[in-house]
């Protein structure tokens, strides 16, 4: 019912710019937060970035000055620009909204997309 698509990622030399987008379709009544989560070979999925209704954000400390968030309301979209890459920002991304359906709308619930790959080179 509720699906999220993100495109952006690819191969990338170490100092490049990537931006990253999400969208958000299917029933939805409204989104509460949306963010950015990546996940290297061998470890844990981690939080990147996240933005909520009213554009708060928050970052991850080794991205911060580097990577920006931001999102579309109108078109249930997030974006994030990856600037400043390094070999060490590789990684599956993954995008994340917690968000109200219309048929449940009396809590929220989280979806996830299916990964776009960022490769960065040294």
């Amino acid at each position: 019912q509720v699906q999220l698509v993100e495109s952006g990622g690819g191969l990338v030399q170490a100092g490049g710019s990537l931006r990253l987008s999400c969208a958000a379709s299917g029933s939805i009544r409204s989104i509460n937060a949306m963010g950015w989560y990546r996940q290297a070979p061998g470890a844990q999925r981690e939080l990147v970035a996240a933005i909520n209704s009213g554009g708060t954000t928050n970052y991850a400390d080794s991205v911060k000055g580097r990577f920006t968030i931001s999102r579309d309301n109108a078109k249930n979209t997030v974006y994030l620009q990856m600037n400043s890459l390094e070999p060490e920002d590789t990684a599956v991304y993954f995008c994340n909204a917690n968000l109200v359906t219309k048929a449940y709308f009396v809590y929220s619930m989280d979806y996830w997309g299916k990964g776009t790959l960022v490769t960065v080179s040294s």
